[in-house]
């Protein structure tokens, strides 16, 4: 039984310019391999599901595999596809049949990883594959993953590369399927065969133009020799100075981080009330403590209960899809929003973490920037010190760089060191005693502009109601409102009480059951497969018979492939015949 090619032929919305020009550019390059380059939130999964739709009905593929960097864009993919009219299943596991009622599916690199060798059988043995391996930088994270994706997907058809950022390779790690060029430093850039930079997204208005609110503020703590050490996140100082004043600004034991909350909570009260009646804000904190205390914060100081997204929650794909069709204020992630994850509505991003890497950082403030209708803005919060200063001017100045290859060794996410001794040696050991936050100036055009900037642009009343709007306000009013408005948010941080109840990990029972109410064919499968051992298990209980004769005798009835590999057609025809058995 084939897959159904004929899905992929339903009705789609209509392409961006930039994504009809790529689709031009991969029908002239007739090449096996296409990596496009577009900046984060310019629409790369529509323009590869418009490539895959085209090549299906021109027959040229005949199955679509994703290999997405995390599992919980399987789920965004799968959804994606769907509403394309191309399924694809973004459950299936390297010892599953794949169903034959859908087109394909959508794996992780992780699980490339371990079992190559199913991948390429899948991809090779009758079938013409087209492959989509989404930030495929992801593929230089290890030499096995990019050995596995050379070995896995070497017999596609046809294979597409998707990356938000230009990449950088040592010459013994490159990542497969990629072009390159010698940048001249013994480094080698990848070359992409199309290129959509922030600048041309900013001009077509396809994402929204981001202001850089920095806040600077003293940071107290105890080194191991039992020094109270006071520095401000924007004074000179040592590297480890500035390290140690930023970790201390994002305690969440300091008033640093609720100042900051206080003044995104406002930031968004006025985007709902300027015609943005949705709009969300984005906590990212370094990890599941802080993340739990920054939750607890956030219903402290603005009211509202956040959802609290982890990596290890077995719930946090389903909480991020409920969060992104809800209308909730709030999410406080750990890097589940950094690359990737689709929440149309998130307008401002609150930077309470000390990963600085330019790859971390631009895929990070890409989650806030997709364009939903004209006259939108992005606003990221941002402790004032140098390294974050220096990534948001060049972002800020324009996203279309080229990133530095890390150094041996480096980690993808490059945290601050750790804090300093006496004798300015790092050590462990380290007390945070307080910081307080204070605006100190918004981005604009590269610079930095402070509310004594504004002296020459007074403001009027009325002013204060556009906050932020481009066009409306220049930088330098943008600057003194928030500067004046600075006492209002240090008042709100330190006068409300903590609430000793915190916030449910498991987050809204309400939000969850509502997205479970969209479900995709896929996830019928699931619920269909777990029914049917339900019942296999009652009617085996009642019979005395083995499970598995049960299961034969399912089968019997309603013939087919086993459960794993069964389309949902056939499972919902066996949950009925079990059903029929006097089963409920």
């Amino acid at each position: 039984m084939t897959a159904p090619l004929a899905a992929a032929a339903s009705p789609r919305r209509p392409l961006r310019a930039w994504q009809r020009e790529a689709l031009q550019a991969h029908r002239d390059a007739r090449s096996t391999d296409f990596l496009v380059t577009a900046t984060p939130g310019a629409g790369k999964t529509s323009f590869a599901l418009a490539l895959a739709a085209e090549l299906l009905e021109r027959r040229e593929v005949t199955r679509v595999v994703v290999v997405v960097p995390t599992d919980h864009l399987r789920t965004q993919w799968a959804e994606a596809a769907e509403a394309a009219g191309i399924t694809l299943d973004p459950t299936v596991r390297n010892d599953d049949r794949l169903r034959p009622d859908v087109l394909g599916y959508v794996t992780t690199y992780a699980q490339v990883a371990q079992r190559p060798a199913v991948h390429r059988s899948r991809t090779e043995h009758g079938r013409r594959t087209l492959v989509v391996l989404d930030e495929i930088h992801h593929a230089g994270d290890g030499l096995s993953w990019g050995e596995a994706v050379a070995e896995a997907f070497e017999p596609a058809r046809r294979r597409l590369a998707l990356t938000g950022t230009p990449f950088r390779t040592r010459a013994d790690e490159r990542i497969p399927f990629v072009r390159y060029e010698s940048d001249g430093d013994g480094a080698l850039a990848s070359v992409a065969d199309y290129t959509y930079g922030y600048r041309s997204a900013l001009a077509d208005g396809v994402v929204r133009p981001v202001v850089f609110a920095a806040y600077t503020g003293v940071s107290r703590w105890r080194n191991s020799a039992g020094e109270v050490v006071s520095a401000s996140l924007t004074g000179e100082s040592t590297a480890s100075v500035e390290a140690t004043a930023w970790r201390t600004a994002l305690d969440p034991g300091g008033e640093w981080v609720p100042h900051v909350l206080a003044a995104m909570d406002e930031r968004l009260t006025v985007l709902r009330e300027a015609g943005m009646p949705d709009a969300a804000g984005l906590v990212l904190a370094s990890d599941q403590s802080d993340a739990r205390a920054y939750a607890a914060l956030v219903k402290r100081v603005t009211g509202s209960t956040p959802a609290l997204i982890l990596s290890d929650d077995p719930r946090a794909s389903r909480k991020i899809s409920a969060f992104a069709r809800g209308t909730d204020r709030f999410a406080v992630c750990v890097r589940m929003i950094s690359e990737g994850v689709d929440v149309p509505r998130a307008a401002c991003l609150a930077w309470m973490t000390s990963y600085r890497t330019p790859l971390f950082f631009a895929q990070a403030v890409g989650r806030v920037v997709r364009s939903r209708r004209p006259g939108e803005s992005a606003t990221v919060f941002l402790p004032a010190v140098r390294p974050l200063l220096a990534l948001a001017a060049e972002l800020e100045g324009e996203r279309n760089h080229v990133l530095p290859p890390p150094a041996p060794g480096e980690e993808l996410l490059d945290p601050l060191p750790p804090p300093e001794r006496a004798d300015d040696r790092p050590v462990d050991s380290w007390q945070a005693l307080g910081a307080e936050a204070e605006f100190a100036h918004v981005l604009h055009g590269g610079r930095a502009v402070t509310a004594d900037a504004a002296a020459g642009a007074p403001l009027t009343g009325e002013d204060a109601d556009f906050v932020g709007l481009p066009g409306l306000l220049s930088a330098e009013q943008t600057a003194a409102l928030l500067s004046r408005r600075d006492a209002d948010h240090r008042r709100r941080a330190s006068s409300t009480r903590v609430d000793e109840g915190g916030v449910d990990d498991a987050g809204s029972d309400r939000e969850l059951a509502a997205a479970e109410l969209d479900a995709r064919s896929w996830r019928a499968a699931g619920d269909l497969r777990r029914e049917i051992n339900r019942l296999v298990g009652a009617l085996a209980a009642r019979t005395g018979a083995p499970h598995g004769v049960v299961h034969a005798r399912v089968r019997t009835a309603v013939p087919g492939p086993p459960s794993a590999a069964a389309p949902v057609q056939v499972l919902a025809d066996r949950r009925d015949w079990l059903l029929e058995q006097g089963l409920r």
